[in-house]
């Protein structure tokens, strides 16, 4: 029990790290991308960054610097 418990917490903590680091974003692009563009083919990670941080460059109003 105490171990089931001590999974689920480690499980939260780590989905948690991995949110506040962006390690996510590729996962949740490609669910996104699954739900609203079926049958067209997804980017590939490294298509998927690079269009991400240019788009960042571009657009830098989200970043305080």
């Amino acid at each position: 029990m105490i171990t089931t418990w001590a999974a689920r917490v480690a499980r939260s903590v780590r989905d948690y790290v991995r949110a506040v680091l962006g390690e996510d974003h590729y996962q949740r692009y490609l669910e996104h991308h699954a739900r609203r563009h079926p049958g067209e083919p997804a980017m590939t990670v490294g298509e998927y960054w690079r269009t991400r941080h240019s788009e960042q460059e571009r657009n830098p109003a989200t970043r305080c610097c």
